[in-house]
């Protein structure tokens, strides 16, 4: 495989297993240098010991994205290296799981948002060092079932039964996101992406009970399939202009009505800022 990415820095979280995962392996067969953004070391390392095996740049970097406190850490240590980030890969992310975060918030939006957002924004001078840097949101086709987000019920802990609908309000969340930092920091030469990527077998639905769990996999993607999306927006020339958008199956594609809220993705700005005490 054509080494292209040579001296480019990606920083990707939940790369241990999944989607992740096979972001990671292709990316780094490119020759791009990886800091493998995750929660369990023990889980990470036999990634980066495999990944360096096959001739491959990676190291781990601690991140739990439901701790806040854990965000920062990770952050201040990526700050500190003083290493330009080309891409950010917000990858992680969990579906179909009840509770709260470490700083009371629903598990789904604490973690697949504002996590991510707290990240984002921490390390936004090293994005602002690289030149045309991309910030690359996983997000889901499931957004398009969010009715809305409910300010107050992310604050509480997961109300239903599956964590589906709470799932997808994190998804929109992650597209509203995307939008609102294409108006803040794509002037400055910062393009945003967000992405469905496809209906995957991935560890994301670890918890949602058997048999439920086989049956749904029966239908999904593999991961290299999920992973394709994920490479095209860190990496491909062709969307190197586009910034805000939303992606399925490597194709520019409308997201739901809610996504493209321009106010609604103020209040979730300006709630998530109020929250993390972090701001551009």
């Amino acid at each position: 495989m054509d080494r292209d990415l040579a001296g480019r820095f990606i920083v990707i979280t939940g790369a241990n297993t999944g989607i992740g995962l096979a972001t990671a392996e292709i990316l780094a067969a490119r020759g791009a240098k990886l800091a493998l953004a995750c929660r369990s070391e023990a889980k990470t390392l036999p990634v980066v010991e495999a990944l360096r095996r096959q001739g491959g740049e990676a190291d781990f970097v601690a991140l739990d994205l439901a701790s806040l406190a854990s965000v920062r850490t990770c952050a201040a240590g990526l700050v500190g290296t003083g290493r330009p980030i080309d891409v950010l890969l917000n990858n992680a992310g969990l579906a179909g799981q009840r509770g709260q975060t470490a700083d009371g918030f629903e598990l789904a939006f604490g973690t697949n948002h504002l996590g991510h957002f707290l990240l984002t924004l921490l390390v936004m001078p090293l994005l602002r060092q690289a030149r045309a840097a991309r910030i690359v949101n996983v997000s889901s086709a499931a957004h398009y079932d969010a009715k809305g987000i409910d300010f107050e019920a992310v604050r509480k802990p997961t109300e239903t039964v599956t964590g589906l609908r709470e799932y997808a309000v994190s998804k929109l969340a992650n597209v509203l996101f995307t939008g609102e930092l294409a108006r803040r920091v794509g002037p400055d030469g910062i393009h945003s992406y967000a992405l469905h990527p496809g209906v995957v077998a991935s560890d994301g639905w670890r918890r949602i009970p058997w048999p439920i769990r086989p049956l749904m996999k029966l239908l999904m993607l593999s991961n290299a399939e999920g992973a394709a999306t994920s490479v095209h927006c860190a990496t491909a020339p062709e969307v190197a202009g586009d910034d805000g958008r939303y992606y399925d199956r490597c194709r520019e594609k409308r997201p739901s009505p809610l996504a493209l809220d321009d106010e609604l993705a103020r209040k979730l700005w300006a709630h998530s800022v109020a929250w993390t005490g972090v701001d551009l």
